[in-house]
């Protein structure tokens, strides 16, 4: 890739300014940029020809000039060619426009961070471009959060408060701090935005012509300055600006290198702990930062050099010079590269530099980032043997002492087999607010999450003890990604026999009525039915609950594979598909609170500024009603309180309504850890009956008052009967009853009787010819069905014999096995009440029967039957008086 010819329309870039620059990687040392007339990137450490790095022609107008550059997370390399800003991805070979600068710009600045996290790639993606120079308040700055892809200005608001020149605006993670270089009157002064410092400067400083500002790596908070006359470094984030001093053996020579004669800054290298300055005298200076102090030494002898040489840490205590020397037959350059090996040289005897008094530092925690949340700890230790004879003083320090505060304390444990001791420092770290002994105007918003770095160095250590660096690392003061939690689920829908874990997994779907739910979308109340598709996967099988239950889920805080505890922490959740059939048992008075409470429909009214969207109730928006709020006075204490957990003791009750709920829970205390936890977890509710056509109480009191009307009326009824004027009722109803009964049985039984007999002659005669039956009297089947059809009437008989003009009973027909009935028969004998007013006889001389449907009979007295010899069967013929040819089918009786 590098080794290829410049792309035909590209033009070769250059370096605005006359001293070269080497920028390395700091988290791939191999990579690295270097700046000059000419610009050169490679990913070998120059081993390699390179052709001049070009951008494409139609990307920028004139001769492209560089002034500043920044390895950005990544393959991404920054630009600003020309006063705009350009991506170059290296591993590709491409150039892009970034987003969102519209002005002209100057510099890039970002920290970066080399820790394979999440956390630390948050760090390393937030960049600044901006105009150096520029007018304050009125100079525009642009922000980035996705590691210069694109870029938001920021607001103008923040710099109202400045005057001056901008000499540069930095994000000082090391500090948790975003902090400005301010110049006003060749003074330059650093402010910061954040609390606890937003408030506070740093200590101002000599500030004479334009510094150049680099953020040395590892968030150590070391800084440093430099100009063609002037060098100066920071321990912490530019609070206090130290000036270099300039040793020669035991003997300190200038306080200040900068004031020493015939000192001019040609190129400047830097690692995490050391500092390398060649000079246009040809003077090499080496030296090590510390937060006590930054001394160098002037080392003997350096390379051969000239104007396009730069210099660059490729690893501890081993400087390089790189020169490009272009090749006169190839366009490729290659680099004349001289390794200074500073150990070696030290030990030079003309030096006179005091022998290193440590043999041994080291600890476990160099290399790795680590995490405290909040409420927690972090123990560490190192290892120290000095030398014979001497005892070491270790020097324990943190960038960040407003977020981070530690103990520590040393102990020997035992000796070398050359008989020196060795010490153990064992370090144990806690949030500052932890710690107790801090004013609280110094310590940092506990709700936010920051960083500190931890350094552990041996404070009389001497120059010489190049391979002895300070031990290092990086911690976070925020969410331990490790942590997670889980809605406890020991009685299930599935585990019950309630629902099938099967169907469940099978695309199970549900529906929620329309007047159960609103849509999450819009205020709207629902138009139709929701129909939902069951995540079996992500919800596994619902927790059961009994609907009119108060139920609160217990939540268990798990780390990796471990539980920690069940959690006590405030929360709330919310139903995804936005049903709302349940509510709280607690009210805000109930709760205690001491200011109106939060809620669903307050937090969902307001919009979130950055996604455009309705905020999310979360532990950085959250305020506890328990704390007095002289703007959030408790107005309406018979509202709802929708927190759970914490001090108080309010549940969730679910309404008349059985079925699955899905539910968001979140964490919202902002005390219990730095990180947003929720999960989501499901439920069924069940053992709700319908609802009711009425309110209960409505058909209490229609049951009671019908109960009592009951009782009323088995006590007044019977004594009002007794009574004249009941007795008038009752035969009032009695004739009206008996009347109707009558009318209907008349109508009814003479339609039936004319169906019947009409059938009857049809089927008997031949051709369709009625015979001839007795007149005087009807067959037995006849009158038997004539009997089992009258209404009222209850008893079976078998026949009976009336007198048609009396209406009185003559015989009963009883049947019996051989014959219809025998001598003694009788109504009585037989077990068959007749009552008189309802007897056949009577009933039959009720029926207005035409003569030509019955024949006209002289007498309605019947014979018993098997009288007539000639009719031993009992069955009597006759014609009909009205009509001859109609005749009447001869009955038993």
């Amino acid at each position: 890739m590098f080794g290829s010819s410049p792309p035909p329309d590209g033009v070769i870039l250059s370096y605005a300014f006359l001293n070269p620059y080497v920028l390395r990687n700091f988290c791939n040392s191999n990579i690295a940029l270097y700046l000059g007339t000419t610009i050169f990137i490679t990913m070998d450490n120059f081993e390699s020809s390179l052709p001049p790095l070009a951008i494409p022609g139609h990307l920028t107008t004139g001769l492209p000039s560089v002034t500043s550059a920044f390895f950005a997370p990544g393959s991404i390399l920054l630009f600003v060619v020309n006063r705009k800003v350009f991506i170059y991805n290296y591993r590709m070979d491409s150039w892009s426009d970034t987003n969102g600068v519209k002005t002209p710009v100057s510099h890039i600045s970002g920290d970066s961070c080399c820790y394979n996290n999440r956390f630390c790639l948050e760090l390393a993606n937030r960049i600044f471009v901006y105009s150096r120079g520029g007018s304050l308040p009125e100079t525009e700055i642009y922000f980035s959060d996705n590691g210069g892809f694109s870029f938001q200005d920021m607001n103008s608001d923040i710099l109202e408060r400045f005057t001056g020149t901008l000499g540069g605006i930095f994000y000082l993670n090391s500090l948790s701090q975003v902090g400005i270089l301010v110049v006003k009157d060749k003074k330059g002064t650093f402010y910061y935005l954040e609390h606890p410092l937003n408030n506070s400067e740093g200590i101002p400083f000599k500030y004479n012509e334009s510094l150049d500002v680099i953020i040395k790596p590892g968030q150590t908070g070391f800084l440093i300055l430099y100009g063609q006359l002037s060098l100066m470094v920071s321990p912490n984030a530019g609070q206090i600006m130290q000036a270099v001093e300039l040793w020669k053996g035991k003997r300190l020579l200038f306080t200040d290198i900068s004031s020493s004669g015939g000192f001019t800054v040609h190129s400047v290298a830097s690692n995490v702990f050391e500092l390398a300055v060649f000079t246009h005298s040809n003077h090499l200076y080496y030296g090590s930062q510390s937060y006590l102090k930054t001394s160098v030494i002037q080392l003997p002898n350096p390379p051969s050099w000239n104007s396009l040489t730069g210099i660059s840490f490729t690893d501890t205590g081993m400087l390089e010079f790189l020169t490009p020397v272009q090749d006169p037959k190839d366009p490729a350059f290659d680099f004349e590269k001289c390794t200074v090996n500073v150990q070696a040289v030290l030990m030079h005897p003309k030096l006179d530099i005091e022998p290193c008094n440590m043999e041994v530092l080291e600890s476990t925690m160099v290399n790795k980032m680590f995490t405290i949340d909040m409420n927690t700890k972090l123990d560490l230790s190192a290892l120290m043997i000095p030398r014979r004879g001497k005892t070491p003083i270790p020097l324990v320090m943190v960038s960040n002492p407003h977020s981070l505060g530690f103990e520590a304390h040393t102990s020997e444990f035992g000796n070398t087999f050359d008989g020196n001791i060795k010490h153990k420092l064992e370090i144990e770290l806690r949030q500052q607010h932890h710690w107790e002994n801090a004013d609280i105007n110094f310590t940092s918003s506990i709700k936010h999450h920051s960083v500190s770095s931890l350094t552990v160095d041996i404070a009389d250590k001497t120059l010489a003890c190049v391979d002895l660096k300070p031990l290092t690392t990086l911690i976070s003061i925020g969410c331990d990604q490790s942590k997670r939690i889980i809605v406890q689920n020991k009685i299930s829908a599935c585990s019950m026999g309630i629902l099938d874990p099967v169907e469940l997994q099978d695309n199970y779907t549900y529906i929620i009525e329309k007047e159960a739910y609103k849509p999450v979308s819009h205020e709207a109340e629902a138009q139709a039915d929701l129909l939902v598709y069951y995540q079996y996967k992500e919800l596994g099988c619902p927790r059961l609950v009994y609907y009119d239950k108060p139920w609160k889920p217990v939540v268990e805080l798990w780390k990796d594979e471990d539980l920690e505890e069940i959690m006590n922490a405030e929360y709330v959740i919310s139903e995804v598909n936005g049903i709302m059939t349940y509510s709280y048992s607690l009210t805000a008075a109930t709760a205690n609170c001491r200011s109106q409470p939060q809620n669903w429909s307050a937090i969902r009214a307001q919009w979130d500024k950055r996604t455009g969207h309705p905020s999310l109730w979360n532990r950085e928006n959250y305020v506890s009603c328990h704390d007095d709020n002289d703007d959030k006075p408790l107005l309406w204490p018979e509202v709802e309180y929708q927190i759970l957990g914490g001090q108080t003791d309010n549940k969730v009750i679910f309404g008349q309504r059985n079925g699955i709920y899905i539910f968001l829970l979140t964490v919202v205390d902002p005390y219990y850890s730095y990180c947003s936890l929720n999960t989501v977890f499901s439920v069924y509710v069940y053992g709700a009956l319908p609802m009711a056509m009425f309110p209960p109480v409505l058909s209490i009191m229609l049951l009671v008052v019908t109960t009592l009307l009951s009782i009323w009326l088995a006590y007044a009824i019977p004594k009002e009967l007794s009574t004249e004027r009941g007795q008038r009722f009752k035969n009032f109803w009695y004739w009206l009853f008996h009347g109707c009964f009558k009318i209907c049985n008349c109508f009814w039984l003479w339609d039936r009787l004319r169906q019947c007999l009409r059938s009857r002659k049809v089927k008997d005669q031949p051709g369709g010819l009625p015979s001839q039956p007795d007149s005087g009297h009807l067959g037995l089947d006849s009158v038997k069905k004539l009997g089992s059809r009258l209404t009222g009437q209850k008893k079976t008989f078998s026949g009976v014999a009336c007198d048609r003009d009396s209406g009185t009973q003559v015989s009963t027909v009883h049947p019996r096995p051989g014959g219809f009935w025998g001598p003694g028969s009788s109504p009585r004998n037989q077990g068959v009440q007749l009552d008189t007013e309802q007897s056949w006889c009577g009933q039959l001389q009720r029926l207005e029967m035409s003569p030509r449907d019955l024949g006209e009979a002289s007498a309605c007295k019947r014979r018993p039957l098997g009288s007539d010899p000639q009719n031993p069967h009992g069955s009597s013929t006759g014609e009909s008086v009205g009509d001859p040819d109609k005749k009447l089918e001869g009955g038993t009786v």
